[in-house]
C-alpha cells in the first residue's frame, strides 16, 4: 500500500500516595492549602485549593480520590460493608464491579492487599465500559493485573502511568479464599495553578460550560508542555494547533502565562506537518502578547512568525497538502481528504486573519514596516479573492467562518455567508469543538450572539448532558437520543474518540472575552474595553479575566440595574459598555448622580437605545447603578428546529437473510458474495456507482451456522460476504459508502447488518449530502444483529453513508438494498 504525507501522519497519530514504580517520576502530594468555597459549577475535585507558588518549572503533584458511587452485576462477591467507613472490600467471589468517581481525571489506580490469592485485572475508562482503544497505545484494552510492589497493587497501563479515568474497574476471575482489598484509590496528578479567571451568569449550563472547559485544559497541563488528549492511545503530545484553543482557555482562567510560554517554545519549531498549524501558532503568539504583555517575547519570535507567514503566502495561489484541517467530513474527515476546495479557501483565509492580526502585532513591537508588509499581504490576496464576483456562493461553513475572522469581509459578504452557511442548526455545528471555536469567533464578528449562544449549548451543553465533565474530541448532539448517559461513544475518522481533549475549550475563552466583554487594548491589558453582553435573555452576568495587573471583574444585573466593576491599578478602561434594560432616567456612580434625563450628556458618557458607554476609567472600583421609568420586556426567543432532511428510520431483525421478497426490487449490492473483493450487484437505473472507502473486504467461506447470511438471486445460501472497519488501526474505525444517484427522486434504501461469530457489536450510520456533505440525518444505532438487521430510511439524490464502530470488534455490513 502507497502512503501519502496524510497517512503517515496517521500513523504518528498512532505511534497522597507515593509513585514507587520505577517507569514514572516521582511526584509529591499537592502542597496547594484548601481555602474558600467549592465551587458546584466546576467538575474539578480540588477547585477550591489554592498554591501559593505556581511556576511553570513547578513539577507535578498527586492527590488520591476516593469513589463517589459503586455497581456490581455479582454483589454477592463483594462485601462493602467496611468501604464507607473504612475503605476495605471484602472479596468474596468472582465478578466485578465498577467505581465512579465522579468526574473525569488524570490518574491511575491502586489497593494495598497483605494477601490477593485471586487473579485479579483493573480496568479504567473515561466512559462507562473498559476503556478499548487504537493499535499504537502502550496497551490499547484499558484492563491489566495490576503491578505488585510489596502490599501496593498498581494499574500501570504506560510509562506516564495516567490516563483518563472516570470509571474503574476491580475483576476477579478465580476466586481461592476471602480476602481484604484495602485503601482503593485514583491517584491523580496535576500541574500547580489557580483559578485566577472566573465566569458565571443567569444560565447556569453556561457557567458549567466555562469551568468544565478550564478544567478539561488543566488536566492537561503536564510538566512542561501543554498535552493534547489524556488517553494513551499513541498521541499523547503536544499538537501546535490544538494548543491554539487550549492555550486561550488557559489564560483567561488561570493566568499562566510562563506556562504558555514554555509551550509556544515547545512549538514553535513544531507544526506536525499541518499547513494550518503553523499558522495557529502565530494566533497563540498574539494571543500570549497580547494577555501577557511579553513584548520581548514577541519580539524574540517575530522573524520565526514571519517564516510561518512567508510560506503561507507561497502556498496561498495553490495551497496544496494540507494533511488535516478537522475532523467534519466538509474538512475532508481528518486525514482522508483533507485538501479540497473547502479547506483550501479555509487556509486562504486563515493566512489573510494572520497576517492582519500580525499586522498588528508587528506595529505593536515597533515594527511599522514588517506590519506593512503583512497588512499589504492580506489586502492583495483579499483582492485577488474578489476578482470572483460571487466567491462567497461557493464557499462552505468553516471557510465562511475563517473569511469572516479576517475583519476585512463587508456587509454584504457576510450577510451572505451567515444566510447561506449558519441558519442551519444542524449543519452550523462542526463535528468537532474545535472548529466550532473558529465558528463562534465568526458569529461575534457579525454580531449574531443568540446563534452562538445557541450552538454553544448544542455543542459544549450537550456534552454535559451526556454526562461529560470534561469535552471531547468530536461531538453530535444526536448521540445524546441513542447512546446512554456516560455510554461509549462513537469512534470514527478520529479513531477512538477522547473524552477529555482541550482542543475543544476555546468556548472558555470565547465566554470571557465575548459575552463578559473583556478584551486587551494593548499588550497585557494596560488598555481594555469592557462589553458585557447578557444576550439571549441571560439576567446577569459577572466573572473576572487575570491581568499581570491583577484581575478585571465586571459584573452586570438587568434586574437591580447594579454594574460593578474593578479596574486593576497599573490599567485603564478606555470604554466600557453597559447594556440597558429599558428607559434610561438616572444613572449614579459610586451612589452620586451622574446624569439624569433630560440633562445634557457629558463627554465622557456616550448613550445609544441600548447602551450606556463610559470612557477613560483609571485604577479603581466603580458602582453603576442605572435606573429606568420600565424595562424592557424578554424578547421571545424560539429556538429553531433541528432541521434534519431525513428523520424517519426504521429497524428489521425479523427478515434476516431471505431479502428478496422484501428488499432490493430495484437493486442490491451484496458485498464479497463471490468471493472476497468481488460483489453480486445490480445497481437500478437512477444508481450510477456505488463507491468503497476505508473498508476492509471478508467473505468467510465455511460459514453455513452462521444465521442471517444473505441469500443469492434465487434464494441459494452460500458463503457469508461482508464489509468490515478495520480495527484496531488508528482512524479506522470507520468506512463509507458514496451513493451516486442519477436523479433527485425519493428512493428507499436499506443496510443489512450481520456479524458471523456471535460477539457482540454496535455500529453507528452518518449520512451526508454527497456534495455539500452536511448531515443530513441525526446519527442512528444499530446493535444486536447477530441475526441480521436491517436499517432502511428515504433519500433524494446522491449521499454518503458512514458506518462507524462503536463498540465490539469492529462494524460489518454485508448488502446494500433499494426500494
Amino acid at each position: 500500500m502507497r502512503y501519502s504525507l496524510s497517512c503517515l501522519l496517521l500513523l504518528l497519530f498512532t505511534c497522597g500516595a507515593k509513585l514507587l514504580c520505577a517507569q514514572a517520576p516521582v511526584y509529591q502530594p499537592i502542597s496547594a492549602i484548601k481555602k474558600g468555597v467549592f465551587n458546584t459549577s466546576s467538575p474539578d475535585p480540588i477547585f477550591n485549593y489554592h498554591w501559593k507558588n505556581t511556576a511553570a518549572t513547578n513539577n507535578l503533584q498527586t492527590y488520591t480520590l476516593k469513589p463517589e458511587t459503586y455497581h456490581s452485576n455479582t454483589p454477592k462477591s463483594f462485601d462493602m460493608s467496611r468501604f464507607r467507613s473504612k475503605n476495605i472490600i471484602g472479596i468474596t467471589g468472582t465478578g466485578s464491579m465498577r467505581f465512579d468517581f465522579g468526574q473525569t481525571n488524570a490518574g491511575w489506580l491502586e489497593f494495598e492487599a497483605d494477601d490477593m490469592p485471586d487473579n485479579v485485572e483493573l480496568s479504567i475508562s473515561e466512559y462507562n465500559e473498559p476503556a478499548i482503544l487504537n493499535q499504537g497505545a502502550v496497551h490499547r484494552i484499558k484492563t491489566l493485573a495490576p503491578v505488585k510492589h510489596g502490599n501496593l497493587y498498581r494499574l500501570e497501563l504506560n510509562p506516564e502511568l495516567y490516563e483518563g479515568v472516570r470509571f474503574g474497574w476491580i475483576h476477579v476471575g478465580s476466586h481461592k479464599r476471602n480476602w481484604a482489598m484495602k485503601n482503593l484509590r485514583l491517584v491523580c496528578q496535576v500541574k500547580p495553578v489557580n483559578y485566577l479567571g472566573s465566569f458565571a451568569c443567569s444560565d447556569d449550563q453556561l457557567t458549567k460550560i466555562w469551568y468544565t472547559g478550564a478544567y478539561t485544559v488543566k488536566l492537561n497541563l503536564m510538566k512542561d508542555y501543554l498535552g493534547a488528549i489524556l488517553m494513551e492511545r499513541s498521541d499523547r503530545h503536544s499538537w501546535t494547533g490544538d494548543a491554539y484553543p487550549s492555550q486561550a482557555a488557559s489564560m483567561v482562567a488561570f493566568g499562566n502565562y510562563d506556562m504558555i510560554k514554555t509551550n509556544l517554545i515547545h512549538t514553535a519549531t513544531l507544526d506536525n506537518s499541518i499547513p494550518s498549524y503553523s499558522l495557529y501558532w502565530v494566533l497563540s503568539l498574539i494571543d500570549y502578547v497580547n494577555y501577557s504583555g511579553d513584548k520581548a517575547f514577541g519580539t524574540r519570535y517575530i522573524d520565526n512568525a514571519r517564516k510561518k507567514l512567508d510560506k503561507a503566502y507561497a502556498m496561498f495561489d495553490d495551497p496544496k497538502d494540507l494533511n488535516f484541517y478537522g475532523w467534519d467530513e466538509r474538512l475532508g474527515a481528518g486525514f482522508e481528504n483533507p485538501t479540497n476546495p473547502e479547506t483550501q479557501r479555509a487556509y486562504q483565509f486563515l493566512a489573510i486573519r494572520c497576517w492582519m492580526a500580525f499586522s498588528k502585532l508587528a506595529s505593536v513591537l515597533g515594527q511599522e514596516k514588517i506590519g506593512g508588509q503583512y497588512s499589504s499581504y492580506a489586502a492583495e490576496k483579499m483582492k485577488a479573492l474578489r476578482a470572483d464576483k460571487t466567491w462567497f456562493n461557493n464557499t462552505g461553513l468553516h471557510a465562511s467562518a475563517d473569511a469572516i475572522n479576517t475583519g476585512l469581509t463587508t456587509d454584504t459578504e457576510k450577510n451572505s455567508l451567515y444566510t447561506k452557511n449558519f441558519t442551519s442548526r444542524v449543519n452550523r455545528l462542526s463535528y468537532s469543538p474545535f472548529n466550532e471555536y473558529f465558528i463562534l469567533q465568526s458569529l461575534a464578528g457579525i454580531n449574531k450572539y443568540d446563534d452562538a449562544l445557541s450552538s454553544i449549548k448544542d455543542c459544549w451543553g450537550g456534552q454535559l448532558d451526556y454526562g461529560g465533565t470534561t469535552f471531547f474530541e468530536v461531538y453530535r448532539p444526536s448521540w445524546n437520543n441513542i447512546l446512554g448517559k456516560n455510554g461509549a461513544p462513537v469512534n470514527n475518522q478520529c479513531g477512538y474518540t477522547s473524552l477529555t481533549h482541550p482542543w475543544s475549550s476555546g468556548v472558555t475563552q470565547w465566554l470571557s472575552q465575548e459575552i463578559l466583554g473583556i478584551k486587551p487594548l494593548s499588550p497585557g491589558f494596560k488598555r481594555f474595553s469592557i462589553t458585557p453582553r447578557p444576550v439571549a435573555n441571560l439576567t446577569w452576568l459577572k466573572g473576572s479575566m487575570p491581568t499581570p495587573f491583577g484581575a478585571i471583574s465586571i459584573a452586570v444585573d438587568l434586574n437591580t440595574g447594579i454594574n460593578t466593576i474593578s479596574v486593576p491599578k497599573g490599567t485603564q478602561a478606555e470604554m466600557v459598555t453597559l447594556p440597558l434594560a429599558g428607559s434610561l432616567t438616572d444613572i449614579y456612580l459610586n451612589n452620586k448622580v451622574i446624569w439624569k434625563k433630560g440633562t445634557l450628556t457629558k463627554s465622557d458618557i456616550l448613550l445609544t437605545d441600548s447602551t450606556a458607554s463610559f470612557k477613560s476609567l483609571k485604577a479603581g472600583n466603580y458602582k453603576y447603578r442605572l435606573v429606568y421609568t420600565a424595562k424592557k420586556p424578554l424578547k421571545v426567543i424560539v429556538e429553531p428546529q433541528w432541521d434534519y432532511a431525513i428523520n424517519q428510520f426504521k429497524q428489521d431483525s425479523v427478515t434476516a437473510g431471505n431479502w428478496r421478497s422484501k428488499f432490493g426490487k430495484q437493486g442490491f449490492v451484496l458485498f464479497n458474495f463471490v468471493d472476497t473483493g468481488k460483489n453480486l450487484e445490480r445497481l437500478p437505473s437512477f444508481i450510477s456507482k456505488v463507491n468503497l472507502k476505508r473498508q476492509a473486504n471478508l467473505n468467510v467461506t465455511n460459514s453455513p451456522k452462521t444465521r442471517g447470511v444473505l441469500t443469492d438471486t434465487l434464494g441459494n445460501t452460500g458463503s457469508l460476504g461482508t464489509i468490515v472497519t478495520q480495527d484496531p488501526l488508528a482512524c479506522l474505525q470507520t468506512m463509507t459508502m458514496d451513493v451516486e444517484a442519477t436523479d433527485t427522486a425519493e428512493h428507499e434504501i436499506s443496510l443489512y447488518f450481520l456479524v458471523w461469530d456471535d460477539q457482540q457489536r454496535r455500529s453507528a450510520l452518518e449520512v451526508f449530502d454527497l456534495k455539500t456533505l452536511n448531515l443530513l440525518a441525526p446519527v442512528q444505532l444499530v446493535q444486536h444483529y447477530q441475526k441480521g438487521k436491517y436499517l432502511t430510511f428515504k433519500y433524494k439524490g446522491s449521499i454518503r453513508l458512514r458506518i462507524n464502530q462503536v463498540r465490539g470488534k469492529n462494524a460489518a455490513v454485508s448488502g446494500l438494498f433499494f426500494d
